[in-house]
């Protein structure tokens, strides 16, 4: 037996591939919650019922996939380009540390709304394109390995960020909680269903998921992207300016994630503590790989993430079975996806 590399391989592969990794990683998973004593059927319908079976339910899936798409594109654009970004937890960190502080500005407060949102969002992009600017000019300049350096850099973030919300940026009026200074009213986001927590942050997520799938497929920038990651040297043959190139992606993917940590501080919990995020960053790497890189499909990846960390915990309830097998499907999903990856380019052959 061999693996033979397949010379073309059709469309509807490559959508039935992330189908399949998610159905072998739930039968997997199936086997999980028997040997834990339950009826697996039973298990997948309360999950369904915990997302899907109420008004909460259904407004909280929406809440949870809001920044979990947005750290799936950031993943996504990076990996295309062949840039390892998995950084993505600290640029989310930083971006929303970047609104609070941003807050303090004077006049921010009394400006219209849409004004001190729109420049929420920025600063917040902003700062996770810089983050992430760092190690991709050490990789460019000295070709320190960026897959260190961006993991590395998580964890200086958020020691950081603790800093930081215990010091200059501490809210005085917390009671000795540690958390930052709450964002200005004006910055916050709009509801988009009443007494819940879904909030206008998104229709950003879903409105950015159609905009970088066009600047990945109609672009000029976007072809370049896709052509260094395909083959650096043969696109740089080509004429194509890897730095720049490489530069560009950095900004585009760190911007999107912390743009998801400015929407979450700004949309669900006002300000920022070091339990801000629940591995969002490194969940973002699941997704795009869930997603096969794309950016439509990074929506659908976002949404079953969500669904199962949102519906396991009324499963837990019921059943009394642990709702870490949430993040037990989830990880499963990324090894059956990358199986399923790895035979859409290659078949067996005697």
């Amino acid at each position: 037996m061999r693996f033979e590399r397949r010379e073309t391989h059709s469309a509807a592969l490559n959508i039935l591939a992330p189908m399949i990794a998610i159905l072998a990683a739930l039968v997997i998973a199936g086997m999980l919650i028997a040997i834990a004593g339950a009826n697996v059927l039973d298990a997948y319908a309360l999950i369904l019922k915990g997302a899907f079976g109420s008004r909460l339910g259904v407004t909280e899936t929406l809440t949870r996939a809001t920044p979990l798409v947005l750290t799936g594109l950031a993943a996504a654009v990076a990996f295309r380009a062949k840039l390892w970004n998995i950084g993505g937890e600290g640029q989310f960190y930083l971006g929303a540390l970047a609104v609070t502080a941003f807050g303090l500005v004077p006049g921010l407060a009394g400006a219209p709304a849409p004004v001190a949102i729109f420049a929420c969002l920025v600063v917040g992009a902003l700062a996770g394109a810089v983050l992430l600017l760092v190690p991709v000019t050490l990789k460019l300049r000295f070709g320190v390995d960026e897959v260190v350096t961006t993991l590395l850099l998580n964890f200086i973030v958020i020691l950081f960020v603790s800093l930081m919300i215990e010091g200059a940026l501490r809210d005085p009026l917390a009671f000795g909680w540690p958390q930052s200074v709450p964002v200005p009213d004006a910055a916050v986001l709009p509801q988009l269903v009443e007494r819940s927590r879904l909030h206008a942050g998104l229709l950003i997520a879903l409105g950015l998921a159609v905009a970088v799938w066009w600047v990945q497929s109609r672009t000029v920038f976007g072809i370049q992207s896709r052509a260094t990651g395909l083959n650096a040297r043969a696109a740089a043959f080509a004429g194509v300016p890897l730095g720049r190139t490489l530069a560009l992606v950095a900004c585009l993917s760190g911007g999107l994630a912390g743009l998801a940590g400015a929407i979450e501080v700004m949309g669900v919990k006002g300000y920022v503590t070091t339990d801000l995020s629940p591995n969002y960053g490194y969940s973002g790497i699941v997704i795009a790989m869930l997603a096969n890189l794309n950016p439509i499909g990074v929506i659908g990846a976002a949404l079953f993430s969500a669904v199962m960390f949102v519906g396991a915990d009324s499963m837990s309830r019921a059943l009394g079975i642990p709702s870490y097998i949430a993040d037990v499907t989830v990880a499963l999903s990324l090894l059956t996806m990358l199986v399923a990856l790895f035979l859409t380019q290659y078949r067996v052959r005697r």
